[in-house]
């Protein structure tokens, strides 16, 4: 009693020295807390300036934009979720551990593009000259593994001086870690490269293992080694944009898939092959509204083809005729310009398109053409992508340059890709479909699901000129009949239709009607390869 009576009147005196201790208490909170947020905001404030307003000036005056810069431009506005903005790197050799730039030379996050999840890299430039870390690699290699686990695209703007060399291993390291993860996101989402500054040494292979490389003309450069490099160990003397610029990795290398003016430019048709593309090999392929009618005949598809079959003829204009709006996002429109490839629309769904091009060579398959095509088959073989085939080939190139260089292995991979692609699989032969070639393209016995042609169709082992040569090659005097005669059987359409080897025989006008009712009907279509580790294509 006595206690407890001692206590009542002691109560408010303790309450007030418990309410003195907790202002005091909270007053300290806020302080500490109010110092963390600033060092907090201070260390966000530097990774948003990344290298310093000096070396963004630098970058500005070469005509490039800053990492953030870009993903500004790439993305839906006000959709960018970085990660990782606090990083820096953990090396403390060469004096390392007191050059820190908060971010590490990499920005890395998510947003949305055309409204859709996309992951992405952006290097910059500005901060120790993009080189990468192990720090730096982790941060990418972290976006990388959730791309694959929520099924979502890739994007990597490449900007960088190579590996930092005062990191050793730890930087190789760091780069055979991405490689991996770009090998196990293969065919699982789609990855796509921008080189939009210097890309060299090991740095190359991770665009290279990518779906699609874009480059950005006189500020992009990809090599193995330098100028300086080949100087020293070939005495030969070249320039960063001989050896690697945007020129000869879309002519002649085939390395990129294409390049643009600017880094505007670049990030904008960026967003529009995007708006293709499925998010992953889990997603059916992309699809939108189109105000242009399925059922839209076009006349003068009738009489596009000329009736001498020497005559030449543009198969993007049919291609522009065919598909939606006579939109064609061309893949590769520098290099093998003899097959064409890209992505359009038909009723709305995308489709990838394949076409021999009269224009140049006859549209004759040789190895460059073969490889192109066979690539771009596969990638939309992996991401559910319909197949829709223009066929109008010679042959295969002959003479001893493309034999020796391997056009029998090259060829096979078209062979191979389309034969082992379970997507729906449209052909419309417009005109010449001779030889193994016409096998290649998209045949009935490579498990194409419709095989169409136009009358002016010719599908045989060669053309009349060359059968009649070797036919009649002991007797000379026969051969003009001889020629008639088998252009009477073969340079049509009839005898293929007659064994069951095309579905039908349209007219051309008919053609942008009859592949869409086509992919309207294959759209649940059901195929499987036999179960395997993997194949063993002809590389």
């Amino acid at each position: 009693m006595f206690l407890a009576q001692a206590l009542a009147k002691r109560a408010p005196g303790i309450l007030q020295l418990g309410s003195r201790q907790s202002q005091r208490g909270y007053a300290m909170a806020n302080t500490k807390g109010a110092e963390i947020q600033a060092r907090i905001d201070e260390k966000r404030q530097a990774a948003l300036q990344g290298g310093g307003p000096a070396r963004i000036d630098a970058q500005h005056n070469k005509g490039k934009l800053t990492a953030r810069e870009r993903i500004e431009l790439l993305v839906d506005p006000g959709t960018f979720r970085e990660y990782d903005a606090f990083v820096e790197h953990q090396c403390t050799d060469f004096n390392m551990s007191s050059q820190k730039i908060t971010g590490d030379g990499v920005v890395t996050g998510v947003g949305k593009i055309n409204g859709r999840t996309t992951y992405l890299f952006s290097q910059d430039f500005t901060s120790f000259g993009g080189s990468l870390s192990k720090t730096f690699a982790a941060k990418v290699c972290k976006i990388m593994d959730r791309a694959m686990q929520v099924g979502a695209p890739v994007v990597g703007l490449n900007d960088s001086g190579g590996a930092r060399i005062q990191e050793g291993v730890d930087s190789l390291a760091g780069y055979a870690e991405i490689f991996q993860r770009n090998v196990l996101a293969s065919g699982v989402v789609p990855q796509i490269s921008l080189i939009m500054g210097p890309c060299a040494g090991g740095a190359v292979y991770s665009p290279a293992l990518t779906d699609f490389t874009f480059m950005v003309r006189g500020t992009s450069y990809l090599f193995v080694t330098g100028p300086d490099v080949v100087k020293a160990v070939t005495n030969e003397t070249v320039t960063q944009e001989e050896l690697g610029g945007a020129g000869p990795h879309t002519r002649k290398s085939g390395v990129a898939h294409d390049a643009f003016d600017n880094d505007v430019v670049a990030l904008a048709r960026t967003r529009e092959l995007l708006s293709y593309l499925p998010q992953s090999n889990r997603a059916p392929a992309a699809s939108r509204y189109t105000a242009d009618p399925s059922d839209r005949a076009d006349a003068a598809l009738d009489t596009l083809v000329p009736g001498d079959s020497h005559m030449a003829y543009d198969i993007k204009d049919v291609v522009g005729r065919v598909v939606d709006d006579a939109r064609f996002f061309e893949i590769m429109p520098e290099y093998a310009k003899n097959i064409v490839v890209g992505f359009a629309r038909m009723g709305g769904r995308s489709v990838g398109i394949v076409g021999n091009q009269p224009l140049v060579s006859s549209g004759v398959l040789d190895i460059d053409a073969s490889v192109k095509a066979a690539r771009f088959v596969r990638f939309c073989d992996a991401f559910n992508i319909p197949l829709v085939t223009f066929v109008d080939v010679p042959g295969f190139l002959p003479g001893t340059q493309q034999e020796h260089n391997g056009i029998i292995r090259e060829g096979a991979k078209l062979l191979y890709a389309y034969a082992e692609a379970t997507v729906p699989k449209i052909a419309v032969t417009t005109r010449k479909a001779y030889g193994g070639a016409q096998c290649v393209m998209s045949s009935k016995q490579l498990r194409g699901d419709v095989n169409l042609a136009w009358p002016t169709a010719e599908l045989a082992v060669m053309g009349a000129k060359g059968a009649v040569e070797i036919l009649w090659r002991r007797n000379p005097e026969g051969r003009a009949d001889a020629e008639a005669e088998y252009n009477r059987l073969f340079a049509n359409p009839l005898p293929a239709a007659q064994r069951g080897y095309l579905d039908d025989i349209i007219t051309p006008s008919s053609t942008r009607r009859r592949i869409i009712e086509e992919l309207e009907i294959l759209q649940n279509k059901q195929l499987t390869n036999p179960a395997k580790k993997h194949d063993n294509m002809p590389l």
